[in-house]
């Protein structure tokens, strides 16, 4: 058989498989279960910042978002709504630079930075969550000077 045809569908394999781990089965089933988990947690963050406060989308400012990342569960809840959009994005991006890169140096360059880039985004995002001071360079003629003198 050359290389220009493919094998009988149900054909015996004429090498032996490789037995180790199939990152790419473990890659599609974290894309379906991350998507689904996706859905449901842009819905809440959508539903909790747009729809659900007083005032609709017109309550949104720096003080709504303050008192949210001031609750731990909010917190996560946005740092796993991050984490799983990273990997999920970089991961798709993974598969269509192997789709369409042919060559093998250049697709493992691209790769890599896709990879480096995520971590990256994930590292800084998750230090602002988690790190976020709403009185950080408050000066007294600031509309939170009050709150963050009765902080301190």
């Amino acid at each position: 058989m050359t290389a220009d045809t493919l094998a009988a569908p149900r054909a015996p394999h004429s090498a032996p498989r490789n037995k180790g781990v199939n990152l790419e089965k473990w890659g599609w089933i974290y894309m379906r279960v991350s998507g689904v988990l996706l859905v449901v947690l842009i819905f809440g963050h959508l539903f909790v910042n747009l729809v659900a406060p007083e005032g609709g989308v017109h309550a949104l400012n720096f003080a709504f978002v303050a008192g949210k990342f001031a609750s731990p569960f909010w917190q996560w809840w946005d740092v796993l709504m991050l984490w799983l959009a990273f990997i999920h994005g970089a991961n798709g991006m993974r598969t269509i630079v192997n789709d369409y890169v042919h060559n093998a140096k250049v697709r493992s360059a691209l790769v890599w930075v896709i990879w480096i880039a995520a971590a990256v985004m994930i590292v800084l995002g998750t230090l602002v969550v988690f790190t976020f001071d709403p009185c950080l360079g408050v000066t007294p003629d600031s509309t939170l000077w009050d709150m963050c003198q009765a902080q301190a």
